[in-house]
């Protein structure tokens, strides 16, 4: 009686006659398997592999194709079948095989996978590349949010959305910074840049004045806020804070506050606004995060702002250049650098976001005040 064939054993074998270079010995013997109906997803590759070193593109295929019937993402199955798609001039299907594998992936992927991930990554580049200048052609002056809309459909971009870790007000567009038109009062602000800058240095003599822009507070669970908590590299001056002027701070800054009349602050008692110039020390990095409530846009003017200090909203990171005010969505996963060797201030306030109906804005207000009547303690935002 004939003893069945180890299958296993000649898939080991296969394997080793792949490694030593024989590819063709290593192939005939992989078929032994897979015809048999032996062998899991790794060994279809193999196969292919050994395929590829003896430039049989049309079993490099099939044996692809085999590894997928059985993985549908495995990663070096889909690396080859977007290689065999690029090799037949099919860019679109080839960068579609190239993204499933990259997103398919383990986390745990060894050095040679990586390697061949990192190229497939480039190569997404170059055809994404490709197809902007060959859209560009046809499309020679796109808007910015088409533009975003491409990025986001060839994966150059990837899809931010409003994230608040207290209150969410829904049908707000999700806009990362949003446009100057909507926001034309900081215009008036940064005509006024050089005067807050006077005011700023100032009181700069005395650092007592700036705190942790993340404090410890007692009536609530305290995390580390990935670093941030109690942390000086990110340190604030309040002029208002949670709605109150600060008295002695407001003193000293009437042009500052001068410059802010017209724009729409974020007025909800007890809570907003909050207008203040915050530090980051050299070296400094704020970790990604999100902001707590959706309504509102938070405003930046860069007041001392050196070389190397760059803000990513989303998708779209831009460097911080003196005078220059920006609004963006605090919802919106963001972070913050200061390469440079010396400290970056930028005046910070908040304002409505424009969608917010006079109405609307009366009904959060109604919100928060029935928060606070029913509950004790201060009627500060609940972090």
């Amino acid at each position: 009686m004939t003893s069945a064939p180890d299958y296993p054993a000649i898939a080991r074998q296969a394997l080793a006659a792949l490694r030593a270079g024989q590819a063709e010995q290593a192939r005939d013997l992989f078929e032994q398997v897979t015809r048999a109906g032996h062998g899991d997803a790794s060994v279809w590759v193999a196969q292919a592999y050994a395929c590829r070193e003896l430039g049989d593109g049309a079993a490099v295929l099939a044996a692809a194709e085999g590894a997928l019937r059985l993985e549908s993402g495995n990663a070096r199955a889909l690396l080859l079948k977007g290689d065999h798609f690029l090799a037949a001039g099919d860019r679109r299907s080839a960068s579609s095989f190239y993204a499933s594998a990259i997103r398919s992936a383990p986390a745990a992927a060894g050095a040679d996978l990586k390697a061949e991930l990192a190229r497939a990554s480039r190569e997404l580049e170059s055809l994404a590349g490709g197809f902007d200048q060959f859209l560009s052609e046809r499309l020679p002056d796109p808007s910015p949010r088409f533009k975003q809309s491409v990025d986001l459909m060839t994966g150059k971009s990837r899809l931010y959305l409003q994230e608040p870790r207290f209150y969410y007000f829904p049908g707000l567009p999700q806009i990362q910074f949003a446009p100057r038109e909507a926001t034309p009062f900081l215009d008036r602000l940064e005509a006024a840049v050089d005067d807050v800058r006077e005011e700023l240095l100032a009181v700069m003599d005395n650092p007592e004045l700036f705190t942790p822009y993340i404090e410890t507070r007692e009536n609530r669970p305290n995390s580390s806020q990935q670093g941030m908590l109690e942390n000086s590299d990110w340190t604030g001056f309040y002029l208002i804070k949670d709605g109150q002027p600060v008295a002695a701070n407001v003193a000293r800054f009437p042009r500052t506050l001068a410059a802010l009349e017209g724009a729409p602050l974020t007025d909800i008692p007890g809570r907003a606004p909050s207008v203040l110039f915050s530090r980051l020390v050299p070296g400094a990095h704020i970790p990604p995060h999100s902001g707590l409530v959706n309504t509102r846009l938070i405003c930046h003017l860069p007041v001392i702002c050196p070389d190397g200090c760059s803000f990513r909203v989303g998708s779209e990171t831009r460097d911080w250049a003196y005078g220059q005010a920006w609004a963006f969505d605090d919802t919106i996963n963001h972070e913050a650098w200061n390469r440079s060797d010396q400290e970056r201030i930028v005046l910070i306030f908040d304002v409505w976001k424009p969608e917010i109906t006079e109405a609307e804005r009366a009904e959060i207000r109604a919100l928060f005040a029935a928060v606070e009547a029913y509950g004790e303690g201060p009627a500060t935002w609940d972090v």
